[in-house]
């Protein structure tokens, strides 16, 4: 089981390693009839988060055990070798400190507290790079995030939307507790319109 925090983005500093995350999930991408994630959605998508009152994006970071770091210079390098302690470049989407683990960026959530309505967070987007995926992670940050938003952030309903196309997300929601509110509504993406499914839990 991967051993996973929470982490605010930041455009100035996240903007490379979410693009990659956002690289490493082409089935969510292709949903909407793109080949590929845009260039530069991820700069955008914090840039918009940092000026929307409320919202925010934050980061799903593994903590990466220290067996798989050594495996990976043993590969890098043919032979068994101590793992690199450099900071993070703004490309790498792992960080590592002598101070603790290695760290990786595989997901990310983006969220709107107080909105719609005064007590309720609006949940955006959970995503997780495809390799990680059905391995728990999405359901541990929710563990993590909803009591912060219940206690913290007061919010005593939390409200998405999930595209009518996406089952699977369907499915993960509505294993996290959430249920259909009846409601629908179509907005346009890109040039095509999608029909969204909302759903509701209480906090």
């Amino acid at each position: 089981m991967h051993i996973i925090s929470l982490a605010p983005l930041t455009p100035a500093t996240h903007a490379d390693a979410l693009q990659q995350v956002y690289r490493a999930t082409p089935q969510y991408w292709a949903m909407y009839n793109l080949p590929a994630s845009p260039g530069g959605q991820a700069r955008r998508d914090l840039e918009a988060a940092e000026t929307t009152a409320g919202r925010h994006m934050l980061g799903i970071v593994r903590h990466v055990p220290s067996t798989e770091i050594h495996a990976e210079a043993a590969d890098a390098d043919g032979a068994e070798a101590a793992p690199d302690t450099s900071t993070e470049t703004a490309t790498d989407t792992k960080t590592e400190t002598d101070a603790g683990p290695e760290l990786e960026l595989v997901g990310a959530v983006d969220l709107r507290l107080y909105w719609p309505g005064a007590d309720q967070a609006y949940i955006g987007m959970v995503m997780v790079a495809e390799p990680f995926q059905r391995e728990g992670i999405g359901t541990q940050a929710w563990t993590l995030l909803r009591p912060w938003l219940a206690e913290t952030a007061k919010v005593k309903t939390a409200r998405l939307g999930v595209e009518q196309f996406n089952p699977t997300a369907l499915h993960f929601f509505q294993s996290l507790g959430f249920a259909l509110t009846g409601e629908t509504n179509r907005i346009e993406v890109g040039s095509k319109w999608v029909r969204l499914l909302y759903m509701e839990l209480a906090l």
